[in-house]
């Protein structure tokens, strides 16, 4: 056996994938969170009542526990770490269902968390079939 070559451990299907949108997720964390913020500030000013400055600031949140969650298990074998991103992603996205009122961007932010659900929902098929 050659010292030289590495035995590489198996990883997670598209492991590299998992890695961008995770640190896609931490960086939208801070920009929805600061407009969230404002949004809410706003609500509050006119009290009109509308609620999408706090969806905006939940979906915030969501992105930076799925972004941590798919960064840290990205070369996991297991197909449970996609999926759990993708029901954390796809909770984000079904908060932002009709609450884009007063926050006109919220809508596209749960847009973008339905679009990284359904990469971390191919990454757990393929990781399971690859175990198989």
């Amino acid at each position: 056996m050659n010292p030289d070559k590495r035995q590489q451990k198996p990883k997670g299907a598209l492991s590299t994938v998992r890695l961008v949108t995770g640190i896609i997720s931490i960086v939208l964390f801070a920009l929805v969170s600061l407009q969230s913020c404002a949004a809410g500030l706003s609500n509050a000013l006119e009290e009109n009542n509308a609620s999408s400055g706090t969806a905006g600031l939940l979906l915030a949140f969501i992105f930076l526990i799925a972004g941590i969650t798919g960064v840290a298990t990205r070369n996991f074998a297991g197909a449970g770490a996609p999926a759990v991103c993708c029901v954390f992603y796809f909770i984000g996205a079904a908060l932002t269902i009709g609450s884009g009122s007063t926050f006109g961007d919220l809508p596209i932010w749960g847009f973008i968390a339905c679009a990284f659900g359904i990469i971390y929902v191919v990454a757990a098929v393929k990781t399971k079939k690859n175990n198989n």
